[in-house]
């Protein structure tokens, strides 16, 4: 009897063990994971998120990563230093891969800073020529192999398109297409449809912005997903959004 008495009053409390167990195991979780987050978008797409403190607001900067049979393309480098190598770490643990190229859509340290590790890495890092010239006038890392025109890449099953729609952001800014999946890396350029204007534009062209994103909408038509620098992934409404903000400045 008292075996029996005693097995069904620590069943009482098994619940409220496993509650606490599994709020202080997701508590560790996020704390490690803080930093650095990782979320599938759709098949072998993943987006990547960093952090970096911008007019003292610790901002979130988004990157792309793809798996393919040869290994892993990577879109833009972390914002954040620190996650450089967790991120290689990351995607080796979770897809048993490595990175094999990565690519970084303009000059601003959100996108390059990680180049010159990646390299470092035997990682091929590329950007547009027009990249590197910035990269280079500014100080900011710059990548082994460059682009000259609009490139289009394979590796594995999958082929993607890098595309220079014209000046905005930056005026060497430009996307990642992915025709076939309809997946569109808009990087800085494109804004979410939370954004009330265009961010930082010292580097870049306000009367050229509109008539970039049109170029933008014409080239990459419906896409599924557009992933913006900064912010929520969305669809065509960032484009969208992001051409009424670019005409509105046009006005002013």
């Amino acid at each position: 009897m008292m075996g029996r008495y005693i097995l069904r009053h620590n069943m009482r409390f098994l619940p409220i063990v496993l509650i606490h167990l599994f709020w202080f195991s997701n508590l560790r979780g996020q704390a490690s994971d803080s930093s650095l987050k990782i979320s599938r978008l759709t098949g072998d797409f993943y987006v990547y998120t960093t952090f970096n403190l911008y007019r003292g607001a610790r901002i979130p900067a988004n990157g792309l990563y793809l798996v393919t049979r040869d290994g892993v393309v990577m879109i833009d480098s972390p914002w954040d230093t620190t996650q450089f190598q967790p991120l290689l770490d990351s995607i080796k643990a979770r897809h048993h891969a490595d990175v094999v190229l990565c690519i970084a859509t303009h000059f601003h340290e959100d996108r390059t800073a990680g180049l010159e590790y990646y390299r470092r890495q035997s990682i091929k890092t590329y950007t547009s020529a027009k990249t590197d010239q910035l990269s280079k006038e500014s100080g900011k890392k710059r990548a082994e192999f460059l682009f000259y025109k609009d490139t289009v890449f394979n590796v594995g099953q999958y082929s993607f398109q890098t595309y220079f729609p014209g000046q905005g952001h930056t005026s060497d800014n430009i996307v990642i297409w992915f025709a076939k999946e309809k997946i569109l890396y808009g990087g800085c350029l494109v804004k979410t449809v939370n954004d009330t204007d265009l961010g930082y534009t010292a580097d870049g062209n306000l009367k050229a912005y509109a008539s970039t994103i049109r170029n933008l909408q014409q080239k990459c038509q419906s896409p599924k997903f557009v992933i913006p620098g900064h912010g929520e992934i969305e669809g065509p409404e960032a484009l969208r959004h992001t051409l009424e903000m670019a005409m509105q400045n046009e006005k002013k």
